[in-house]
């Protein structure tokens, strides 16, 4: 996509107000209005949050209408302390029928107006988007309107991102919901929490599933939403409701206009049905506060059968231990990409309030009044096996007679090594019934994980691109461990493909601390293919207990199966993806002094077992032909993987003065030279045979989601003798020049292998960045810039991320790098790590640093005379001194300082070439 169109997308996105983050401001508002039929109904009401109760909480004047039809049109006026920056004004009319709202004006301080008409006769949200203002008061005058006592339910005023206060208001979980993955949109969720609820709109897996901004109706709220892992939905519903019919009977329509998405928070108006729907969570428990709106009864539907996102639950067990809690298991299986063939979940639901009565449904038959449930095992093939299964569906739902303006809470938690730790998760995490102090700990929370890295300068977009990206890479892989350390061991049973046939479940306790809490957490992940370029590096910088963990979480895999996991699937292997990454991840932990969770020894020699044939770097024959000849047979891609991992492995070797093993991987990490192909100029597969597979650059052939001109940069271990093999840096700068030249009209996105360089999936995600080790970092400057903005600068639902794979978090870390102007080739797995410096986009960045790992307290980055066209930098300072190199070292980082970066429109090319 050509930039003006990319311009375009980003100045719609923000004229439609299409952002999630902000808090409503308008409780802080002094109201006052032209008149108020009592005290009951005063313009106070108005901003109190309860929302379309007819005949409660409304502000209500005492306006007439005449014999001939004229009314005495209302006003009310909300006037803050200080100037406000706001961009959004919703509107509710009162619910009745007999007062009607239909149009009025918005009139504001800076003495502008903005004409409202056609406002909902039923109490549903009104929303007027306009351009920043900033203004100290607002007053919307009826002028149109019919019936006695008109008045509204509630009016909410939005800041524009000038005036957001907080980390969470920058994040905006719409970003590229249309194309995400099911997993990508949890707004019930703590940064790597157990438990991942969000309302689900779109019953899919990828390209759109889970939340998806552009779908009308929701189909429930599943509280889990992971790798492979779905279940335990429920839909708040009123009326007569014939659950077998299944979730195309009991959806609901709702609308964006009501609707607040923030990390931890969720609210929605499911218009079906007239219910708020408010939704937060911690560590291990969700929460759901509901809110009717009119007189009636209520059937909460928990769906335990049938395709769910990326798994189908089967053969549900549920036990009625009171009126306000049951509790059971559900069965989940067909994992489309592999993992352990079936999975248990545990749960316990909870109410504030006592239901009258249980029902279950199971498939065609509904019961009545139970105490116990059990669902049918059955599953069948979907689209004639090519993917996932069919089950019938399958629940129990509680009733109740409510009245309007009626709450009831609900809460969940979840195990997957028994119910009664089920329950032991929700006493200790979950035991409190005040919604707002669970929502307010959750964003708290959030806002202290999102707020590691400030960020100060760049465009309203970029910041808040920036925090998105950032929770993303907090968000999508998740704890399997209850609060007692128990957690679920699926390694054993056969392998079939990238499955686990048979797979049965082992209850195993994580190693604990003295004071009793766990060493670390074990973890359910997508893999970490090529995650050196993104989150081996990111987590690192302000997370890096999390890099700790996911290290100490890997090599405990490999004492349970043998094996150091991809991908691990509910504490078991999905196979997914090629070579051994964990080893990348690791050596990234260790050569940083990060890896303090588990014994570096005990690690290396995981690694070393899954460099072996058979282990997890590949099958026993291929990996043996790979050490035998250089080259991993017909597949170039998983040979530059392999080359890079005994590259790393090697490093770790040397710094453990090991050196006989250094010298070997070492050696076994130059193989990839035999794959370049001197007259294409590129690395190209060879067959068993030792014969080029083909002769063709840009085909996918023997590549893992790649081509040739994509990958061939990849050998970030020896940039030096690529270039010695091109003839020379300046001849690999200008084939990798010229490959950027040819996707920039394209945005540099591309499908799986297509193109010359694609930043929408992992094998291209370093490319730019190779200029700055072949002596032309000014090219490293200009093409992150770009790339920056084209591929990933978008904040609307379509786009922001390349959109086709990213993952969990990979696509936002190479985001986040970006525009903080820090990478590292290597994935900071060499010896002495480092970090590239390329344009920070922001004019200062602060890095929090753990005292628990680091001995500085921040590190900051100032950048002087920033623009879109000052993407070059002139010169730099580190710590006062002057920094003639592109990089510098982690241990300078982990020692704090200051990083200061001067920019201009031209590039200066004798800085950075040392």
């Amino acid at each position: 996509m050509k930039k003006q169109a990319l311009l375009l997308l980003l100045f719609i996105g923000c004229c439609l107000n299409l952002l999630a983050g902000p808090y409503n401001i308008a409780p802080k508002a002094k109201i006052s209005a032209s008149s108020e039929k009592d005290s009951n109904f005063a313009a106070n009401k108005a901003i109190d949050g309860i929302i379309s109760v007819d005949n409660q909480n409304e502000w209500v004047s005492s306006s007439k209408q005449t014999s001939w039809g004229a009314i005495d049109y209302p006003w009310i006026k909300l006037e803050w302390d200080a100037a406000q920056s706001i961009n959004k004004v919703i509107l509710y009319d009162r619910p009745t029928a007999d007062s009607h709202i239909a149009g009025g004006t918005l009139h504001f301080s800076d003495g502008t107006s903005i004409f409202v008409n056609q406002i909902p006769n039923n109490g549903h949200a009104k929303a007027i988007d306009f351009p920043t203002k900033k203004v100290e008061w607002i007053k919307f005058e009826v002028t149109d309107g019919d019936g006695l006592n008109l008045g509204l339910s509630e009016i909410e005023v939005y800041p524009s991102p000038e005036n957001y206060t907080d980390y969470v208001s920058k994040v905006d979980p719409y970003v590229e919901s249309a194309r995400g993955r099911y997993f990508f949109f949890i707004t019930g969720n703590q940064p790597f929490g157990m438990i991942s609820a969000a309302p689900l709109t779109r019953n899919k897996n990828q390209y759109g599933g889970g939340y998806n901004y552009n779908s009308l109706e929701v189909l429930g709220f599943p509280q889990i939403h992971c790798w492979m892992l779905s279940g335990i939905s429920l839909m708040p519903t009123t009326g007569a409701i014939n659950p077998t019919l299944g979730e195309h009977r009991w959806k609901s329509q709702f609308s964006h206009d009501g609707e607040i998405v923030q990390p931890g928070y969720h609210r929605l108006f499911l218009d079906d049905y007239g219910i708020w729907v408010e939704q937060t969570a911690t560590d291990r428990v969700s929460f759901y506060k509901l809110r009717y709106t009119k007189d009636a009864v209520s059937n909460l539907l928990l769906n335990l059968g049938g395709y769910l996102g990326e798994t189908t639950m089967n053969d549900c067990r549920v036990t009625k231990v009171s009126n306000t809690e049951i509790e059971g298991s559900v069965n989940t299986t067909g994992r489309f990409w592999g993992g352990p063939d079936n999975v248990r979940i545990f749960f316990t639901m909870r109410f504030d309030k006592p239901f009258e009565q249980l029902n279950g449904w199971d498939d065609k038959e509904v019961s009545s009044n139970i105490s116990t449930h059990k669902g049918v095992n059955e599953k069948t093939a979907r689209n004639g096996g090519e993917s996932y299964y069919e089950a019938p569906t399958s629940g129990v739902s509680a009733i109740y007679n409510v009245k309007a303006g009626d709450e009831i809470q609900v809460k969940f938690s979840i195990s997957y090594t028994s119910i009664e730790n089920a329950r032991l998760n929700m006493e200790k995490d979950g035991n409190q019934w005040d919604f707002e102090a669970v929502k307010n700990a959750s964003q708290k929370e959030w806002n202290e994980w999102l707020g590691r890295i400030d960020v100060k300068g760049g465009s309203n977009e970029q910041q808040i691109k920036f925090y998105t990206d950032i929770w993303h890479t907090l968000l999508g892989r998740h704890k399997l461990d209850d609060y007692s350390g128990d957690y679920p061991d699926y390694t054993q049973g056969k392998r079939v493909g990238n499955a686990t046939i048979g797979a049965q479940l082992k209850v195993r306790t994580l190693p604990k601390n003295e004071d009793g809490s766990v060493k670390f957490h074990m973890y359910n992940s997508d893999a970490f293919w090529l995650t050196q370029w993104n989150l081996n590096i990111l987590w690192g910088l302000a997370w890096p207990e999390v890099l700790d963990d996911f290290a100490a979480c890997l090599v405990q895999y490999n004492d349970n199966g043998g094996l150091l996991p991809r991908g691990p699937n509910a504490g078991g292997y999905s196979y997914i993806m090629t070579s051994c990454p964990a080893t990348n991840l690791i050596t990234s932990a260790y050569q940083k002094n990060l890896l303090t969770k588990v014994d570096t020894e005990k690690a290396y020699q995981a690694m070393v077992s899954n460099h072996r044939p058979g282990g997890m770097l590949g099958p026993e024959k291929e990996i043996q032909y790979y050490i035998n000849n250089g080259y991993y047979p017909g597949n170039a891609g998983i040979t530059l993987e392999a080359a890079f991992q005994d590259w790393s492995l090697a490093q770790m070797a040397y710094k453990m003065k090991k050196k006989k093993d250094a010298e070997y991987y070492m050696k076994r990490s130059q193989g990839w030279r035999k794959l370049y192909n001197t007259d294409l100029e590129l690395v190209i597969p060879k067959d068993a045979k030792g014969k080029w597979l083909h002769h063709d650059p840009l085909s996918n052939q023997g590549w893992i989601e790649a081509n040739a001109w994509q990958a061939t940069w990849s050998v970030s271990h020896e940039i030096p003798e690529l270039a010695k093999l091109m003839g020379g840096y300046d001849a690999l700068c200008k084939k990798l020049n010229y490959a950027f030249e040819q996707s920039d009209k394209d945005d540099f996105v591309f499908g799986y292998g297509s193109g010359y360089v694609s930043y929408a999936n992992q094998p291209g995600c370093s490319n730019a960045h190779v200029f700055n080790l072949a002596k032309q970092p000014w090219l490293s400057q200009y093409w992150v810039r770009k790339v920056g903005a084209q591929a990933y600068g978008a904040i609307t639902p379509d786009r922001g991320y390349g959109g086709h794979d990213e993952d969990q978090g990979q696509m936002g870390g190479v985001s986040a790098l970006m525009a903080l102007g820090i990478f590292s080739l290597d994935g900071t797995g060499s010896q002495n790590p480092a970090y590239q410096i390329t344009s920070p986009v922001f004019d200062e960045i602060t890095i929090k640093l753990d005292p628990k790992y680091y001995s500085g307290k921040e590190f900051k980055i100032k950048t002087h005379n920033n623009s879109k066209e000052n993407c070059y930098i002139q010169k730099a300072e580190l710590n006062t001194q002057p920094l003639n190199k592109y990089w510098f070292g982690h241990d300078v980082f982990a020692a704090g300082g200051n990083l200061e970066i001067w920019l201009g429109n031209k590039p200066n090319k004798s800085w950075g070439v040392e």
